[in-house]
């Protein structure tokens, strides 16, 4: 025989009286359903619930699981699953002729499913997704000053938070995004609303990294003793190394106020940001190296977590070659020097790549589980260690070197108006990448701190955001949040006669 529900979420009133009057063959169900203690937030991250998918069938029918059962749809619901899901119980029940219940009986014991611990600190997800909002509608509003592309257009984006010692991620946001308390409410609106709520931007939005990837690319021509830190180049605006096949590419300098940098070093290219010097860097380094390195540091690789991510694009001939694409061309790797040609990779694999960097060419395993307990939290039954992935040795005084330049960037280069003066030292670096002839700039920053120590490693990009420094109001209120009590500390000192 068939079931119908009548009803549901009735009160405990409806049940009295129903049970009074002793209907035969009626039956109230408890159903375990999800609580969303900070709805709104995180919704990427923790994904739904809901009946098994029919292509899925087959595959959880085969682990046990009956037809009718709930599981993790996507997000971290799906990824810790096993972790997660408890077995139902079974229960004999006696009934007489008229359906009246005589006898109960359990068989089987229901489990529990074990308590999974994440490595997000939701105060800090709740503080970057709203500084990531209200980043994004600064653009547009101080757009309508500065004339069309801009950042009239801002419309989404994403940022990361990793611990640089230990690649746990602290904070993953993408704007736009949804409710998963009013998910099924909402999804006639959520489903079709441009620009896509239900894309998780941070791990499956590529974007070119810009002028971020230079720090990679110094990285690697110190380490390969193309340059030295007091290696000058005498930057000339308009690059003419292959002047004879009609190729001359422009610093953004020479092309914005026909100006060039003039003599100039690593530490100051990364400050100034300077396509020329790494132009000449890039050709000297070579695709091969430049690839090599920044495949260690985590570009175009998986970055460990364990919800499926885009693994991005690291530009060079093989890519090329891999894909059917045009022949790469020594003009090819200029732009792969400066972030553009096809390079593009995730805001995930930007931070990664950063705290890489800082550990000196160690690259752990990004991830989002911290530990698993059983129900009720007495024993731990998984703890996650930080796994090194790849590795490659940056020496101290290279490692220096950038980041002297990453510090630049922030006191007086182009991040200087948003961050000169902060109250804890930070290093960092801009990119800006185009998009198209009708859309603003993608805007990308980079940034850690503190300086001396970094603990933080954070990355955010703006879809037609206009420039990287316009990035870089989300990641201070990143700071803001981490470092209050230091920042607390220090005012206080400061008040104190």
């Amino acid at each position: 025989s068939s079931e119908y529900v009548m009803a549901r979420d009735v009160t405990a009133s409806i049940i009295s009286s129903v049970k009074e009057t002793a209907l035969t063959g009626v039956r109230f169900v408890v159903r375990s359903e999800r609580v969303y203690h900070y709805p709104g937030y995180a919704s990427h991250i923790l994904g739904r619930v809901g009946k098994i998918p029919g292509a899925k069938l087959e595959y959880y029918t085969a682990l046990g699981y009956p037809m009718d059962a709930v599981v993790g749809l996507d997000g971290v619901e799906q990824a810790f699953e096993e972790y997660l899901r408890g077995t139902d119980g079974e229960m004999k029940i006696t009934e007489d002729s008229y359906g009246n219940i005589l006898a109960t009986e359990i068989t089987k014991e229901p489990q529990p499913g074990h308590d999974v611990y994440l490595t997000i600190d939701i105060e800090m997800q709740m503080v970057a997704e709203r500084a990531l909002a209200e980043n994004i509608f600064k653009i547009r509003e101080e757009a309508q000053w500065s004339g069309p592309l801009h950042g009239e257009d801002a419309s989404a984006g994403a940022m990361t938070v990793l611990d640089v010692d230990t690649a746990e991620i602290l904070a993953i946001c993408s704007y736009p995004t949804y409710n998963l308390a009013t998910f099924n409410e909402d999804w006639p609106v959520i489903s079709t609303a441009e620009p896509g709520p239900l894309m998780n931007r941070a791990l499956s939005g590529t974007y070119a990294p810009g002028s971020t990837f230079k720090v990679g690319v110094s990285v690697a021509a110190l380490e390969e003793a193309i340059i030295e830190k007091n290696t000058y180049i005498n930057a000339q605006g308009m690059y003419m190394y292959y002047a004879d096949s009609g190729y001359t590419p422009r610093c953004w300098l020479y092309l914005l106020a026909g100006q060039s940098h003039g003599p100039i070093n690593v530490v100051e290219a990364i400050q100034e940001s300077c396509n020329y010097f790494f132009y000449d860097v890039g050709r000297r380094l070579t695709i091969e190296k430049m690839n090599e390195y920044c495949g260690h540091f985590g570009l175009g690789q998986p970055t460990g977590i364990e919800l499926p991510e885009k693994t991005g694009i690291l530009a060079g001939p093989d890519y090329r070659a891999e894909n059917g694409l045009n022949q790469w061309s020594p003009g090819d790797t200029l732009q792969a020097a400066i972030g553009q040609s096809d390079n593009l990779f995730t805001p995930l694999q930007i931070s990664s790549y950063l705290a890489t960097i800082l550990n000196g060419g160690k690259r752990y395993s990004a991830h989002l589980l911290y530990q698993v307990k059983s129900y009720g939290g007495e024993r731990i039954l998984y703890q996650n260690e930080p796994k090194v992935i790849s590795e490659i040795d940056i020496s101290d005084d290279h490692l220096e070197t950038v980041r002297e330049g990453m510090r630049g960037v922030m006191d007086n280069g182009s991040a200087a108006s948003v961050f000169s003066g902060y109250a804890i030292p930070v290093g960092g670096k801009t990119g800006t990448a185009q998009v198209s002839a009708t859309k603003s700039d993608n805007g990308i920053m980079m940034a850690f701190a503190p300086f001396d120590n970094p603990r933080i490693a954070v990355s955010c990009i703006i879809e037609q955001g206009s420039g990287g420094t316009e990035a870089g109001y989300s990641v201070r209120d990143v700071f803001d949040y981490y470092f209050r009590e230091e920042i607390a500390a220090m005012a206080e000192e400061a008040e104190t006669p």
